[in-house]
């Protein structure tokens, strides 16, 4: 807690109790068998009952609305894969590489808009400048209906991107602001895998339904205080500095330190492994072989069943690159045999072509969870954390414009031999750089043990020694493990 630093707004939750109950109390607490669902969800005997619920409230409020719109935009992307090989590619003469283009004027209006956006996040409420965005892009979204040819759908894309572009790493820095990291994987992963029910659902009618934030669950101000008070505790315990006022010196402490920029590189990898969002490989196919598309929405329940795992497995281990690296492991396999598939002439079985589309949703969970990685890495930095996340999200898309029309070229079809190629270079270099960030992470909190922990330690033990004694002068520098004239007289 010696981070802690909000005076009288912060209310310890365990105050001195903690330090006088008798260690008989805590022999019986910590012998506690823990129950079988702890595996899967929360737990933490520590816990109070106010913390619990106020959690239970993060949960049903924050986190479910921000699935909802996340479920709302990923419907919508799919869709336009789903009409592309359901008749509009036919009725509005796209024979040439208009999907992708599509793709492209999205992507590039989703660049334009996100770190603009992380900066006004700084500056204006989550509660209005979300909302705003939100009620535009929905009528850019319903104005897609109107479209007549593929040059109307390329300019109306465009702007739905601009507008959509502010939701998902805000997202991301809403969620790394509430939830601590035995929370945050599976809230992150669980918020990521209502893009795989969208396309599970992307058949049905599209919905489009906003909720304010504003009064969530019909609870008064005066209560909404209290929960700020122990939201704020929450996040001191662990080290994670709320928002403050931006000024010009945020931009040299995020472009001095390495997390900007590794982290950077991770996400431009993982977003640029395989096609743009609009082509479904599986989906080209099956139409080339005179199948149904609904076998595609197959593809969505594998990676929300992988998501959610490996965000447990992420939670309960504590870690993040483990679970990453199964995921990328997945995609990797996946992309060996689409190589393969992609060569009649090597002629492997169908079978097995049906199983490696399927287990390349398993590449999947690895956003969420370095989107998770990165709030917990610049935790100690408000400004930092919303700063990074929109680099992150902003130039991984920025590439995203452009290298799909090269790796995935919609020309070639549902071969895809350089995309193939293309992306088992890719997952090679997703395990380098998972475990590059790792080691940069492990070095940083090595060199701050050394420089607050064994300080600390060496004053107990000064302490110690001296106890009993009377000491004539002792001055102790603690902050960097030194111990400077002591002169102790018996």
């Amino acid at each position: 807690m010696g981070n802690t630093t909000y005076g009288e707004d912060v209310v310890s939750a365990t105050g001195d109790d903690s330090r006088s109950g008798s260690s008989s109390t805590g022999a019986t607490e910590t012998e506690k068998k823990a129950p079988w669902w702890s595996y899967i969800w929360d737990y933490d005997p520590g816990r109070s009952q106010e913390e619990r619920l106020f959690v239970q409230r993060l949960d049903l409020g924050i986190l479910s609305l921000l699935s909802l719109g996340y479920f709302i935009k990923n419907l919508d992307q799919t869709n336009i894969s789903n009409a592309f090989v359901s008749g509009m590619k036919e009725d509005l003469n796209m024979y040439g590489n208009q999907l992708n283009l599509i793709d492209t004027a999205w992507t590039v209006g989703y660049v334009i808009g996100q770190i603009p956006s992380q900066v006004i996040l700084t500056r204006i409420r989550p509660s209005v400048w979300i909302p705003t965005c939100e009620l535009i892009w929905t009528m850019l979204t319903f104005c897609l209906a109107a479209a007549k040819t593929a040059n109307h759908v390329i300019a109306i894309r465009f702007f739905v991107g601009l507008f959509e572009s502010i939701f998902y790493p805000a997202a991301h820095t809403i969620l790394g602001a509430w939830y601590k990291p035995s929370e945050l994987g599976k809230r992150a992963c669980v918020f990521h895998a209502s893009s795989a029910i969208a396309g599970m659902f992307s058949g049905y009618l599209q919905a489009a339904v906003y909720t304010n934030l504003n009064g969530v669950r019909g609870l008064p101000g005066w209560k909404w205080l209290f929960h700020k008070r122990l939201a704020k505790h929450r996040m001191a315990s662990i080290g994670r500095s709320p928002r403050s006022r931006l000024d010009r010196t945020v931009w040299k402490r995020v472009f001095s330190k390495w997390h900007v920029y590794l982290l950077t590189i991770l996400y431009i990898d993982f977003i640029n492994t395989g096609p743009s969002s609009s082509l479904n490989p599986l989906a080209l196919w099956l139409k080339a072989q005179g199948y149904s598309n609904i076998i595609p929405t197959a593809l969505y329940a594998v990676q929300l069943v992988s998501t959610l795992l490996l965000a447990v497995l992420s939670d309960a281990l504590r870690s993040r690159p483990l679970p990453m690296t199964i995921s990328t492991a997945g995609g990797f396999l996946a992309s060996i045999l689409l190589l393969l598939h992609a060569y009649p002439s090597l002629s492997i079985p169908t079978g097995l072509s049906y199983f490696a589309y399927f287990i390349y949703r398993l590449y999947v969970p690895f956003g969420p969870l370095s989107m998770s990685w990165a709030n917990e890495i610049c935790s100690s930095d408000a400004e930092e954390r919303a700063i990074v996340i929109g680099v992150m999200n902003s130039v991984a898309y920025a590439f995203n414009a452009w290298v799909p029309l090269l790796s995935f070229p919609q020309k070639e079809g549902w071969q895809f031999k350089r995309g193939w190629a293309f992306a088992v270079g890719a997952f090679a270099f997703q395990f380098f750089i998972t475990w590059v960030v790792w080691w940069m992470e492990r070095r940083d909190r090595r060199r701050e043990n050394r420089l607050h922990g064994d300080g600390a330690v060496l004053g107990e033990e000064v302490g110690e020694r001296l106890e009993g004694r009377e000491v004539v002068n002792v001055d102790v520098d603690v902050n960097v493990g030194k111990s400077k004239d002591v002169d102790i007289e018996r």
